[in-house]
């Protein structure tokens, strides 16, 4: 495997040479940036796959929500629409995506949930059509350099941070590691019993790489496991699905609580079939298991679409995920809220 990973070095140096000089014609403007009078917050990271993004953007809207106008803005990833769009009460997880689907299931009153591939065209629509939204919150668009952010945060995965990546196809990051100096502040991601000799060593790899940037460590928070299409209690016997790019902490939390019989493992962003859930329902009864849990990312796809009515047949449950600072979260929400209201002020002052 080790050898195999270095044959690719050549495609990856490729793909690397590729990324520079696309980002050095957006540094010297040469490939045109827009940036919004509206207050943009950008969500990324520089890697394929789960590093806790969407969480980070449910944590924004708790914190922004209560007392401001919120968008999010969304590509819309593995949606079957095309084009922009303002989520509604008839939407699904096909037609804007899981995680755009989760987010309106959740803040549906709180804030306006849009999708849009492109993200410089979707802002103005957003803003034309909803005059009222004060801040737009940007999520996965660390590398769609077409929109400039007033506030970035780039997250990466404490179990496998950035710089101890590849770019692709050697690795899984979508650009150099240099590129993460773009963001103004770096929130490194599930950090479970983080020691003081980890956040070191942590702080010092990344400050050789971006130099002195603000560093926040967040922790997910498991809550207790939500009935979908029931009241039954859970079982202490449990089947666990998930669709997710890493479901490792996952599973530690729910072995935690509960005995695993079995876990099934579907690739992110996963569309479940009614031969899947048959499929896990077969286990389930041959185990004499009564109870499955899943993510809150798998759910939404779960309860629209013909698989809804295949859930009936066992109890399923699926497990809420908040994101929770380790510590300095009050210094990363006034940093936040500082810039929200400085550009508001500024804002006001101009039309004057």
């Amino acid at each position: 495997m080790a050898l195999f990973k270095y044959l690719l070095l050549p495609f990856a140096g490729l793909y690397n040479l590729v990324t520079r000089i696309r980002n050095h014609l957006y540094d010297i403007g040469h490939k045109r940036s827009f940036e919004f009078n509206t207050i943009v917050i950008s969500v990324g990271n520089l890697n394929v796959g789960g590093s806790g993004k969407t969480p980070m953007i449910e944590y924004l809207i708790h914190l922004l929500s209560p007392n401001y106008r919120v968008a999010t803005l969304s590509r819309g990833y593995g949606r079957v629409t095309s084009g922009f769009h303002i989520a509604n009460e008839h939407d699904n997880a096909r037609t804007i995506g899981d995680e755009p689907f989760q987010l309106y299931r959740k803040f549906k009153d709180a804030v306006v949930v849009t999708v849009g591939e492109e993200r410089a065209l979707a802002i103005p629509t957003i803003l034309n059509e909803r005059p009222e939204i004060q801040v737009i919150l940007l999520d996965d668009a660390f590398q769609h350099r077409t929109v400039i952010p007033q506030f970035s945060v780039l997250v990466t995965d404490s179990a496998k941070p950035f710089y101890q990546d590849f770019v692709l196809p050697m690795g899984r990051l979508r650009e150099a590691r240099r590129g993460a100096s773009r963001a103004d502040v770096i929130v490194v991601t599930k950090c479970t019993n983080l020691s003081a000799e980890k956040e070191s060593e942590i702080r010092k790899n990344l400050a050789a790489v971006v130099g002195n940037k603000p560093v926040f460590f967040t922790r997910l928070r498991y809550e207790a496991p939500v009935p979908i299409n029931h009241q039954e209690k859970i079982s202490t016997e449990v089947i666990l699905v998930t669709g997710i790019a890493n479901s490792i902490n996952l599973e530690q939390e729910v072995a935690a609580r509960f005995k695993v019989v079995k876990h099934f493992r579907y690739p992110d962003h996963h569309v479940y079939s009614t031969q899947e859930i048959d499929a896990i329902h077969r286990i389930a009864e041959a185990n004499h298991i009564r109870s499955i849990i899943t993510t809150e990312k798998d759910m939404v796809k779960l309860v629209t679409g013909m698989v809804r009515d295949r859930l009936a047949a066992q109890n399923w449950f699926y497990i809420p995920i908040q994101t929770t600072f380790v510590k300095d979260g009050s210094d990363f929400d006034n940093r936040v809220l500082r810039l929200v209201n400085s550009k508001l002020e500024e804002g006001s002052q101009g039309s004057e």
